[in-house]
């Protein structure tokens, strides 16, 4: 098991490397400078130069690229003499745009993104599964049926749909949250019931969307399961349906589900974009939105572009280790 999970995590680091390396690459041939759109109005070429200095742009991009690694673990200073400025580890890049460094900016929008996946995760985990069990079940029956009509209205409305009928017909209308509340950030240590009015919407209009296709899956899942040999077997051993249910069908017809499930959470902690635009929550998704389309803000864009590469690649590592203790032939493999 050490060995396979070393194995993991140098591949996750390489992979890690490669991303970043990629995303400078990318960017850095990008029609942009972004010495001159830190330079505001009245630009000048010697303006131009000394911002060039500033942001550490006046090297080549693999030098810029190790600078980078470099202040995350241990900071970055910036200009020189009385213009010089730090900005602490874990640092990833400065905001001319915004006067702050990048983290900072990370800092204030992370929580809220991290709330919206977390709560979205949960709602559509427990929706989106235990109707697909209960639909396999009780197959061809009227639970089932229903539940395959949930499953194609889910799976027909995308998320901006969703998203925009939640707010102008339910929550706007009988007022369930008032306009001038949307967008506010309440912390769950401190207002927790704020927190949760304000965050349960959002997570519905996601939930929807993913619970009809984990519904669709599980049940597939539990059904393809229950015609296993081993199944059969313990029904002939005299094991009860509900025994049968819980203790030998529901783990490996799970299994598979951790994959997307994983994946699905990584993609929400890169930035749900439309659902953060459509309740005009400041999570990582809105944040870069408006640094791509408004204030072409690249130190921002850079980040956000490697942060949420990250979720996806340790989602990952954590499917394929959840995967090992799950079936050991895949450790063996």
């Amino acid at each position: 098991m050490l060995k396979f999970v070393s194995r993991r995590l140098l591949s996750s680091l390489i992979i890690l490397i490669v991303i970043s390396a990629t995303v400078f690459i990318i960017f850095n041939y990008l029609p942009f400078d972004p010495a001159r759109l830190a330079c505001g109005k009245h630009c000048t070429p010697e303006i131009v130069s000394g911002n060039r200095h500033r942001l550490g742009l006046d090297v080549s991009w693999w030098m810029q690229w190790w600078e980078y690694l470099k202040g995350i673990f241990v900071g970055r200073t910036y200009g020189q003499g009385a213009a010089m400025f730090t900005c602490p580890a874990p640092a990833f890049g400065y905001s001319f745009n915004q006067h702050a460094c990048v983290s900072t900016i990370l800092a204030s929008a992370l929580p809220v993104t991290v709330s919206l996946a977390i709560g979205a995760f949960i709602m559509w985990m427990f929706l989106g599964v235990g109707l697909g069990v209960i639909s396999a079940r009780f197959r061809n029956t009227w639970i089932d049926r229903a539940s395959n009509i949930f499953v194609l209205v889910g799976t027909s409305l995308p998320t901006f749909i969703s998203g925009l009928l939640i707010l102008l017909f339910i929550v706007l209308k009988f007022n369930l949250i008032s306009p001038l509340d949307l967008g506010q950030w309440h912390s769950p240590l401190t207002a927790p019931w704020e927190w949760f009015t304000s965050f349960f919407w959002p997570w519905l209009s996601l939930a929807l969307i993913y619970a009809a296709t984990y519904t669709r899956f599980t049940r597939s899942n539990v059904i393809e399961t229950s015609s296993e040999d081993f199944i059969r077997t313990a029904r002939a051993k005299g094991v009860s349906e509900r025994k049968v249910l819980w203790k030998h069908t529901l783990r490996p017809a799970l299994a598979p589900i951790l994959t997307i499930a994983g994946l699905d959470f990584a993609g929400l902690l890169g930035g749900a974009i439309i659902t953060e635009q459509i309740f005009q929550l400041p999570g990582l998704g809105r944040l870069t939105l408006q640094a791509a389309l408004q204030d072409y803000d690249l130190p921002i864009i850079v980040s956000t572009t490697i942060l949420a590469a990250t979720f996806v690649v340790v989602a990952n590592l954590i499917v394929d280790l959840a995967y090992a203790f799950l079936d050991p032939r895949i450790r063996v493999k």
